[in-house]
C-alpha cells in the first residue's frame, strides 16, 4: 500500500544557531503534538549538495501519513495550520517549500 508524506524544505537561515534552537525546542515538539494522523517524522540536516558549492536547503522534514486524505485532513486542521505557520515564522532564510508526495518504499 502506498503512503503519503508532507515534505518541508527550509532554505539556509540567516542565523543557523537561532533557527536550530527554535526548530528543536519549539517546532519539532509542536509537530509531534499537533500533526494529527502522522505515522512517522523524519528531520534531516543537510550537510552538502553533490556538485554544488552550497546546498539550497538547510533542513528537510518529512511527515508520513497513511493516505493523502489523512495528510490533507491534518493540513486543514487547526494544529496543522498552526504548525505550518510556525514553520514559516522560523524560516529566516526565505519561505520554506511545502510539498506532498506519494511514497513507494523498496527494502533491499
Amino acid at each position: 500500500m502506498k503512503t503519503t508524506k508532507l515534505i518541508v524544505m527550509y532554505p539556509t537561515p540567516s542565523d543557523v544557531e537561532i533557527f536550530e534552537q527554535r526548530y528543536a525546542q519549539e517546532h519539532v515538539p509542536m509537530a509531534v503534538e499537533k500533526l494529527a494522523g502522522k505515522t512517522r517524522f523524519v528531520a534531516s540536516l543537510i550537510k552538502s549538495s553533490v556538485g554544488q558549492e552550497q546546498a539550497p536547503f538547510h533542513r528537510i522534514a518529512e511527515v508520513y501519513f497513511p493516505s493523502m486524505q489523512d495528510l490533507e485532513a491534518c493540513l486543514n486542521s487547526p494544529g496543522g495550520q498552526e504548525t505550518a505557520q510556525h514553520a514559516v515564522a522560523i524560516s529566516t532564510g526565505g519561505m520554506p517549500l511545502f510539498l506532498t508526495a506519494e511514497v513507494e518504499s523498496f527494502d533491499f
